[in-house]
């Protein structure tokens, strides 16, 4: 565990609050709206890692991320969020810091896809694969 600011991040599923991760996912990430209740929670067991940030005062989980790898040199960093009272705060930054580079991860290659917040990534080192190293096949039902 490691506090920053008025916010906490920890590695430990229990203490993650599955409701949150629902209602975000499903009602304001652009990535996460065609799932249902029981992939987000599918997803969340079947995660090789997750980061929830919490409230210092509270204890309320206001940011989330998670990760799948094949625990040896390559992990996908997925739906990372932080709830709207939260943002502003750098928090969304800590979150990607303490997964990508303070976990067991930290020398793997780490892949992802978004639309829209390619500047979060940046600083830590993602950016556009070299040419002609990256296929990609999409979903068979054109979902993100």
């Amino acid at each position: 565990m490691r506090t920053v600011g008025d916010y906490e991040l920890d590695d430990d599923p229990a203490r993650v609050d599955l409701d949150v991760v629902w209602k975000c996912l499903s009602t304001g990430a652009y990535w996460g709206k065609w799932r249902d209740r029981e992939a987000i929670e599918k997803v969340f067991r079947n995660a090789w890692r997750v980061v929830g940030a919490y409230e210092t005062s509270t204890g309320r989980l206001v940011g989330f991320a998670r990760a799948f790898s094949d625990t040896i040199g390559s992990a996908y960093l997925a739906d990372v969020f932080v709830v709207e009272d939260a943002r502003g705060t750098g928090l969304g930054k800590e979150l990607v810091r303490e997964m990508i580079d303070n976990g067991p991860g930290a020398e793997f290659r780490w892949m992802l896809h978004t639309a829209d917040a390619h500047e979060l990534y940046r600083p830590f080192g993602f950016g556009d694969p070299p040419e002609g190293q990256y296929m990609e096949r999409g979903r068979a039902n054109g979902q993100v």
